[in-house]
């Protein structure tokens, strides 16, 4: 195990475990309901599928924390001054915040489906709704709050020195810490993403980008006015025509018509009741069957 606070090995690991669950994603959404409002299932499949889609997307952007703390666990530990505490320790406390987070979206859905309202169809609100979550998203990028979390995301051996907790439980802890700050930093982005569709592969890989760019890249905190101005230019071309929007599948379309069928094991010619043609947002069929596939 303390081979793995080695900087190539882990890296190997981290990133091997990133693909894996970029794998079982791509396998468990593969011809879902990509659109805005996609339901999200029973809440036992939903956490399957949102901590995998936080290993894939996540798993990159936090391995420059997770190198640093494997290597100042390493050095404490051979200097006696503390004992050895595996890195996937301090992973497990991250990816324990980012849980919380999507149960928190979980039951806003859930929530909002529970009131029964129909303004959030795509052709009544629904479109609108989703370019003003793309917009909230922009105007977050400008924040000092985004600012201080990415900051911290950025500057992983400050963190690390500085609030240092021994033990297991410390390790956890600093985790936790650090997946509260990633949460500050990218939870505009995340629900761009819900905005977008929850369920697209395509945006999930955007989203992904757009954090690994901020978090790693040289000057990327350089990056947010420009994600700024493109998240609320999105959000406009949303509000203006939805249809011209490459890779946006609109829940009325006939591609995530299609979807539905194939979520409900329908044969493509079926026709399509007519309860079905104008899906309201909230409530494109998604079932937990659907994660079986």
């Amino acid at each position: 195990m303390r081979g793995l606070s080695r900087p190539v090995p882990l890296t190997a690991l981290l990133l091997t475990g990133a693909l894996f669950a970029w794998v079982v994603t791509v396998e468990r959404m593969r011809g879902m309901d990509a659109g805005p409002g996609t339901d999200l299932g029973g809440v036992g499949w939903f956490l399957g599928i949102w901590v995998t889609m936080m290993a894939a997307m996540m798993l990159p952007s936090v391995a420059p924390m997770v190198l640093v703390f494997a290597r100042v666990s390493h050095e404490r530990a051979r200097s006696g001054s503390a004992g050895f505490v595996p890195s996937w320790v301090f992973v497990a406390g991250y990816l324990v915040v980012w849980t919380l987070y999507g149960l928190i979206a979980y039951g806003v859905f859930r929530a909002v489906v529970a009131a029964g309202t129909g303004y959030l169809a795509w052709d009544r609100s629904g479109r609108y709704v989703a370019a003003a979550a793309l917009a909230a998203a922009g105007v977050y990028e400008l924040t000092p709050l985004k600012d201080v979390c990415l900051r911290h995301c950025r500057s992983p051996l400050h963190f690390l020195l500085r609030g240092w907790r021994r033990g297991w439980t410390g390790a956890f802890t600093m985790g936790a810490e650090h997946g509260a700050y990633c949460v500050g930093c990218c939870w505009g982005l995340m629900l761009a993403l819900f905005a977008l569709g929850i369920m697209s592969l395509f945006w999930m890989a955007a989203v992904a980008i757009l954090i690994l760019a901020q978090k790693a890249a040289p000057h990327g905190e350089q990056l947010t006015r420009l994600f700024a101005a493109a998240l609320v230019g999105l959000g406009i071309w949303i509000a203006a025509a939805p249809a011209s929007v490459p890779e946006l599948v609109q829940p009325d379309s006939p591609a995530a018509q299609l979807a539905r069928m194939r979520m409900m094991h329908a044969q493509p010619h079926q026709p399509m009741g007519a309860s079905h043609a104008m899906k309201p947002m909230h409530k494109a069929r998604a079932t937990a069957r659907t994660g079986t596939r």
